[in-house]
């Protein structure tokens, strides 16, 4: 093809339109990160700036973005992809997701304990197409009861056999006996809960060195600890500490060694402080942060990962579904307090990245949470970078994906509509395209 060059008032090269249009992936098995095609974005928030610009045209060569312009229609012979009456943005990413586990296992944690491999991995195969579709082009999942099993649908999904985000996985949950991430429940004796649902409880540092050590042998792209007590666990007082300094320590010296991140369960201000003084990456939830903890996080430059969000859902609808009274009664003592202490933390400086606890919820409405965190003091391009390039930082993939440029991933969406003038629109996602490959497309084409 022949190709007309311009060097002039910003004019980038410049060649004749092709007429494909990119195929539309529905089902499994394809080739992952292989799609090549030219993305024309109306308006593009590009992750990173704090001003979107129009009309961009991104090229995505192998799964990859190989060059960004401006004004100017730059198209080889490759499918076209016309978004030119949209709004383009990075494929977002959820950092707090149990994509293998629904609502339903909170309303009678019992069903766990009859979950195989198999159904637990059909559970995932499925959310995994619905978090895609929503929008959430790559996820970190902190962990699930049946812990080997979201190693096996990350890998799935590297391999093209199942649709879904790219994952940064933990396997199973580090915990004490009894503690948040032990599945003890009223009725049913320890002795009958298997094994395989146990994988990380332990007491004392030598114990936790060890799990984490297994952790990583199995897979685990992090770890992720139960620093305090849960508010969907029976028994745990959410404020109160569960491990202790030295076994929190003793997980995340196994964890950095081997050159991943720590996430720290911790609702109550001391087992915060405690996690970050440990080294901890990120906090999940952060719900009773107190002054200190928020000057150490700021200090000490860690992410608080707050799920302001599905309080409401809890409320009404796990109220509804007839959860446990002690479920209900420990979210609504969170619920409030979690979010006037984001805001705190916002305006304090500390860095949020977006994380929703999705399965607490139904996969699929994770972009809800958008509209929370511009209520309770971000602005709507803060919130959008909670969701691209500040959590890529905070997951150390910086450098491949959470924002649009070349060298990065091919990851794309795109909504109808100014998620500047109204977050909102995020919930609706029209287009999603991972690496160079289109999994969504509800617009006409």
């Amino acid at each position: 093809m022949k190709i007309f060059t311009a060097i002039a008032l910003g004019i980038l090269t410049q060649y004749c339109f092709a007429t494909e249009r990119p195929a539309l992936v529905e089902d499994a098995p394809y080739a992952p990160d292989s799609g090549s095609m030219i993305i024309r974005c109306g308006h593009l928030i590009d992750g990173v700036s704090a001003v979107p610009r129009d009309n961009a045209t991104i090229v995505i060569e192998h799964g990859w973005i190989v060059s960004l312009s401006f004004g100017t229609q730059v198209i080889a012979d490759l499918p076209v992809l016309d978004l030119s009456g949209q709004t383009c943005l990075p494929g977002l990413i959820d950092m707090h997701t149990h994509i293998l586990e629904v609502p339903s296992n909170t309303a009678d944690q019992t069903q766990i304990f009859k979950h195989t491999l198999e159904s637990t991995l059909a559970t995932g195969k499925e959310m995994s197409l619905v978090t895609l579709k929503a929008g959430f082009t790559t996820v970190r999942n902190v962990g699930t009861y049946y812990g080997m099993a979201e190693f096996q649908l990350r890998d799935l999904i590297n391999a093209g056999e199942v649709i879904g985000p790219r994952m940064q996985a933990a396997g199973f949950y580090l915990t004490i006996p009894g503690g948040g991430g032990d599945l003890l429940t009223p009725g049913i004796k320890e002795s009958d809960i298997p094994d395989y649902l146990h994988l990380g409880i332990a007491r004392g540092p030598e114990q936790f060195r060890q799990k984490a050590q297994l952790a990583v042998a199995s897979g685990a792209d992090l770890l992720k600890l139960i620093a305090s007590g849960a508010v969907l666990a029976y028994g745990g007082v959410p404020g109160s500490p569960e491990m202790t300094p030295e076994e929190i320590a003793a997980a995340v010296k196994v964890g950095h060694a081997a050159g991943i991140r720590v996430a720290a369960h911790a609702h109550g201000a001391q087992s915060i402080k405690e996690a970050i003084l440990a080294g901890a990456d990120t906090i999940e939830h952060a719900s009773l942060i107190d002054d200190e903890g928020i000057a150490l996080a700021r200090e000490r430059n860690v992410a608080l990962s707050m799920d302001i969000y599905n309080g409401d859902w809890i409320a009404v609808e796990g109220k509804k579904a007839h959860w446990p009274e002690e479920f209900l009664r420990k979210n609504d003592e969170t619920t409030l307090a979690q979010r006037q202490n984001f805001r705190k933390a916002h305006a304090a400086g500390v860095p949020i990245v977006f994380g929703t606890d999705a399965a607490v919820y139904p996969h699929g409405l994770n972009a809800r949470q958008f509209a929370y965190m511009v209520e309770w003091g971000m602005t709507p391009m803060e919130a959008i970078q909670a969701a691209t390039s500040i959590a890529a930082r905070y997951m150390g993939w910086n450098k491949i994906t959470g924002s649009i440029g070349p060298g990065m991933f091919g990851d794309v969406i795109a909504v109808s509509g100014d998620p500047l003038q109204d977050i909102s629109v995020l919930e609706h996602v029209d287009v999603v395209v991972k690496g160079g490959l289109l999994f969504k497309q509800t617009v006409a084409r």
